[in-house]
């Protein structure tokens, strides 16, 4: 019953009923009871007549404990397969407890040692803890009909195998979440590319970019957004949305479900033989949060897209404002949240997220335009390590300005303008630099220089570790305001004289 009344139940539900998942078969555990009581009180919704308002088939009425019942009603599911399967069981909560069946205080508490006794006379159970009685034993020992199941498939596989040797190759690479051969060929040269090509755009464009030759070279590419493909830019030209009666497909507009989404990505990666990302604002970020913390404690490889990443998403105003987003994402254990400035970091994160596979990625992306910045083969090689040295001075610098994202040129333009000895260090992402051994971390962020300025559009709390009690840390520590983003920037301090200010102020 409780699982029934998150959102969450709502928004993959009416998904799967929209889209005619025939394989899906759903069990509704209804016995009445949440964990402070009867649940007549907080839930009394039609939930039969909700499932087929989503366009399911459903079986009502089910005995949960009668197993001939329960068997029956999965029978009648399988055979409809042009749509999803509600099997809707009655069942009593703590099912021959005399005095706790039924009633709430069994849901999350142990029944107590007298409770089980009488448990266990009233089910006539006569044995002890943990002692399984063989003929129960051989009546669920499911090891040899496993094996015969398991043989014939490899034997079909193998037949397979012989007839189609190229297709059998790829589904096993892909099974086991192997890159190609040719991965890091094509994705180096699509960087060089980039580099090339000097665009200035901005970073939710050269995502777009990114995608569309990192899924030419990656079939496995698994895409998708919650209703703003077309602002998020992630509907590249092979992308084949799914449609009820058409599953060849390798994207789903998930509608307004960011939370259904980011769960339905996990599901995806956990299968295996795809690589998923779907898209949103950053400030919908919220909606999504457990299915994307789920991801990283299970260590999975979904990728998470957000755009329009500051106060420089302009007139939409502090509602869709992202300032405390980004360094909340970046405190979820496991996962890599990536700020790129231009379209080679942007292309450099996108490969960081498809190779990393010991947890989720956040690609974090501008709505306005951003300037391309020129880099040496060095400096290209050195942001796949989270942080990188980009603009230098002769000698010890008499400070560090360490930016992200778009106030990375901010940051390059203050600099010039200090009459100060000042290095530029970009750092896309601060747990990919955080994961770097002690001497390229020392090389980036010499510890004998203590002047520091941070400067990003986002709240301020994670930057104190690189910037020292005497940094300076110019952010936004409040809600944005609704006005065109040059005029924001300009308000809330992102401009070089106010960054001048503070690298002044932080040298004394």
């Amino acid at each position: 019953d409780g699982c029934l009344m998150e959102g969450i139940s709502h928004e993959a539900c009416s998904l799967a009923g929209t889209l005619g998942l025939g394989k899906l078969i759903c069990f509704w555990d209804d016995n009445g009871i949440s964990i402070d009581g009867h649940v007549e009180g907080w839930f009394a919704d039609d939930t039969p007549m909700r499932f087929e308002a989503y366009g399911w088939h459903v079986v009502r009425d089910v005995d949960g404990h009668d197993a001939e019942a329960v068997n029956k009603a999965i029978e009648e599911a399988k055979a409809v397969t042009d749509k999803p399967s509600m099997i809707c069981c009655k069942t009593t909560i703590g099912f021959g407890s005399p005095n706790k069946a039924g009633s709430h205080a069994c849901h999350g508490a142990p029944l107590g040692e007298d409770e089980v006794a009488l448990t266990k006379e009233a089910l006539g159970w006569n044995y002890g803890p943990f002692e399984v009685p063989e003929e129960i034993y051989k009546g669920w020992d499911a090891r040899e009909k496993g094996a015969a199941a398991q043989s014939a498939w490899e034997e079909k596989f193998a037949a397979y195998e012989k007839a189609y040797p190229e297709l059998a190759a790829e589904f096993r690479r892909r099974m086991a979440g192997e890159l190609p051969a040719d991965w890091a060929e094509k994705a180096e040269a699509f960087v060089a590319e980039c580099n090339e090509k000097k665009e200035k755009k901005a970073t939710r464009q050269a995502s777009l970019a990114s995608i569309e030759a990192y899924a030419a070279a990656l079939p496995e590419l698994f895409g998708g957004s919650a209703d703003l493909g077309c602002s998020n830019l992630t509907e590249w030209s092979g992308h084949r949305p799914m449609r009820k009666g058409n599953p060849h497909a390798n994207y789903v507009n998930y509608g307004v479900r960011e939370f259904g989404m980011a769960a339905i990505m996990n599901g995806i990666a956990l299968h295996g033989g795809w690589i998923p990302f779907g898209a949103t604002f950053l400030m919908f970020s919220e909606y999504a949060r457990n299915a994307i913390r789920m991801a990283a404690l299970m260590k999975i490889r979904s990728i998470f897209v957000f755009t329009h990443d500051s106060i420089g998403l302009g007139e939409d105003g502090p509602t869709h404002q992202p300032v405390e987003q980004i360094p909340t994402l970046r405190m979820v254990p496991r996962m890599h949240t990536w700020r790129p400035c231009d379209t080679v970091e942007t292309a450099v994160a996108w490969r960081a997220a498809i190779e990393y596979t010991g947890g989720p990625t956040s690609l974090v992306f501008s709505r306005q335009g951003l300037p391309f910045i020129e880099r040496t083969p060095e400096q290209i090689a050195n942001i796949a390590r989270g942080a990188y040295v980009l603009r230098d001075c002769d000698g010890t610098p008499d400070c560090i300005v360490i930016a992200t994202g778009s106030e990375v040129d901010l940051a390059l333009k203050a600099a010039e303008a200090s009459g100060k000895k000042v290095r530029v260090v970009s750092m896309p992402s601060t747990n990919v630099f955080d994961q770097q051994d002690e001497a390229y971390r020392e090389s980036v962020l010499p510890s004998s220089v203590q002047n520091r300025v941070v400067v990003e559009a986002a709240c301020t709390d994670g930057w104190w570790k690189y910037a020292g009690c005497n940094g300076r840390i110019v952010g936004i520590d409040t809600f944005g305001e609704s006005a065109p983003a040059d005029q924001l920037f300009k308000e809330f301090g992102f401009t070089v004289e106010n960054v001048v200010k503070a690298i002044e102020d932080v040298c004394g």
